[in-house]
């Protein structure tokens, strides 16, 4: 009887362990959409900079559009 609890203890340990590491992932894989979020902020900043940019440099000024902030 020993030999049956220590197996279901070996079993429910094996899988708690694959539970954590799909956890870690799916953790990680969390970290780089917040990452990729930021970077496509600051990507769409840059873009209405050198937009700005260009429109001075031809001596226009730019469109007024007005937009949504997410968040």
């Amino acid at each position: 009887m020993d030999d049956v609890a220590d197996r279901k203890f070996e079993v429910l340990l094996e899988h708690l362990d694959r539970i954590a590491e799909e956890l870690a992932r799916l953790n990680r894989r969390q970290e780089a959409r917040e990452d990729l979020t930021v970077i496509a902020h600051e990507l769409r900043n840059l873009n209405e900079s050198l937009q700005a940019l260009a429109y001075a440099a031809l001596g226009h000024q730019g469109p007024q559009v007005r937009r949504r902030r997410a968040g």
